[in-house]
């Protein structure tokens, strides 16, 4: 009677284990097809901007959702790239890229750290002032005849030198330094070190991953920066590379439009060039994410945990 008792026990606990495979496994099933769909619907328009900037205007008219080009051609590329402007506004704008972000990474980390001490006169009253500005701004008139007084309109550091500090990324990076163990302050001003000392020694190596974070965010907005240029640059030689592509794309429309009216049939066409334009413009940004991986996604966490 044991024995056919054990026997039966271990036939059920066989039968639970089989079940509970073949849920697990039909549930991986569900999860499998649910994700590959959310990664297509993500991945294709990526991947449909790549053809529709290297297929003839003939394919894409007459097969605008395409898998696998029949036809290949550069002429997009080569219409984009055969500006004068462009290798020069590309120029400019991995010198703002630069200089601005490591500007801006400069004057958030500075003043994070200064927030962080609690024995700072009027410290909440500056903070307010700060957080004030992030929702009420002085118009664009005011902004214009102030960056004039000041000499900046016409002068490429204008698109620099306004945008000085994210409030919101500098309150992350302020709450981040807060987190940080007193103790470990007060024993390095104990060895003698000053504020600068413990600021580059000691901070900004814990606070690694969430600096990287905001560095990659400021290159992004400084990579992408036109507006100002627009506005405020009337020499076409500082333009950064967006403004001088959204002219490519400009003509581009121009040229479509007169090919639709007969005057001239180019062998480019608009949607194409703006898809040509839109891989020159993140491609940079795309080969340097890999790199900067890691520090991004830990970054994130450490703000989710600790914001």
């Amino acid at each position: 009677m044991a024995k056919n008792k054990e026997r039966m026990m271990e036939q059920e606990v066989t039968q639970a284990g089989a079940h509970m495979v073949r849920h697990i496994h039909t549930f991986d099933v569900i999860l499998f097809i649910v994700l590959t769909l959310l990664a297509l619907v993500i991945i294709y328009p990526f991947y449909n901007t790549i053809l529709v900037s290297i297929v003839p205007q003939v394919d894409y008219t007459r097969q605008p959702f395409m898998l696998i080009p029949k036809r290949v051609t550069w002429e997009n590329y080569e219409f984009v790239f055969d500006s004068p402007l462009l290798l020069r506004s590309m120029g400019n704008s991995v010198i703002l890229a630069v200089v601005g972000t490591l500007y801006n990474m400069v004057l958030t980390v500075l003043l994070a750290y200064t927030f962080t001490k609690r024995d700072l006169p009027g410290r909440n009253f500056f903070r307010f002032l700060l957080v004030f500005t992030m929702y009420f701004g002085g118009g664009l008139v005011p902004t214009y005849l102030l960056y004039k007084a000041l000499g900046l309109v016409g002068n490429w550091w204008v698109m620099v030198l306004p945008t000085g500090v994210s409030i919101t990324y500098m309150l992350i990076v302020s709450s981040n330094m807060s987190e940080l163990p007193a103790e470990i302050e007060e024993s390095a001003k104990m060895d003698g070190a000053n504020d600068i000392q413990i600021l580059v020694k000691i901070v900004l190596p814990l606070i690694k991953p969430i600096l990287a974070t905001f560095t990659i965010y400021y290159a992004v907005e400084r990579w992408n920066e036109w507006y100002s240029a627009m506005l405020y640059l009337k020499d076409y030689k500082l333009w950064p590379l967006q403004l001088t592509l959204r002219e490519i794309i400009s003509s581009a429309s121009f040229i479509s439009t007169q090919a639709f009216t007969g005057d001239t049939r180019p062998p480019i066409y608009g949607e194409g060039i703006k898809m040509a334009c839109i891989v020159v413009t993140v491609f940079p940004l795309m080969a340097l994410y890999p790199f900067l991986q890691r520090y991004f996604l830990s970054g994130l966490t450490l703000g989710a945990v600790k914001g």
